[in-house]
């Protein structure tokens, strides 16, 4: 792919402060040993910096990784998720963080949690690193949000474009020419 870099919405610098902040607030509000759930791919490096941060926070949790998918190379969801890959372990009694990169639509997001709250999980929460504002097409809240964004097409620390910019350091704003 031959696209110019991103442009700098939120700097390597400002995620990781505000990574350290959230693992301090879902660490006060939730169990030590909470499950972790990731869901793949783009949020890989965010929940990497979350668990080391909830560690150093005093939290011990368990991780797990689903893959749902609804985008596939598209800049936009095709509103129907599928499961890519499933969880390994038993949500059973336990209080589970879904942790998802970004907050858009809310229909993967809500998907995981129905899901997860049917594999009788004690609690659900969700922790987003980015929420689109004004975007969500289904009842659903984050409670823990890193940063709201407009509407723009974003990549970076995780997030992709046709798996592409992941490996950035920061979140960028892919400008279309």
């Amino acid at each position: 792919m031959s696209a110019a870099l991103p442009r700098v919405l939120i700097p390597a610098d400002m995620i990781a402060a505000r990574v350290s902040s959230l693992a301090g607030e879902i660490a006060s509000q939730m169990p030590k040993d909470m499950m972790v759930v990731s869901l793949l791919r783009g949020s890989f490096v965010f929940t990497a910096d979350l668990i080391r941060a909830l560690h150093l926070a005093g939290a011990t949790p368990q991780v797990d990784f689903m893959t749902l998918s609804s985008y596939g190379n598209t800049q936009s969801s095709s509103g129907t998720v599928q499961i890519v890959r499933d969880l390994t372990e038993s949500m059973q009694g336990r209080d589970v963080l879904i942790v998802d990169d970004i907050l858009e639509s809310g229909r993967t997001l809500a998907f995981a949690c129905d899901l997860i709250k049917s594999r009788n999980a004690r609690s659900v929460r969700i922790a987003v690193m980015l929420e689109k504002t004004g975007k969500c097409k289904v009842e659903l809240k984050a409670d823990f949000v890193g940063f709201p964004i407009e509407d723009v097409f974003v990549v970076g620390y995780g997030l992709d474009y046709a798996n592409y910019f992941r490996e950035l350091p920061y979140i960028g704003e892919v400008i279309n020419s």
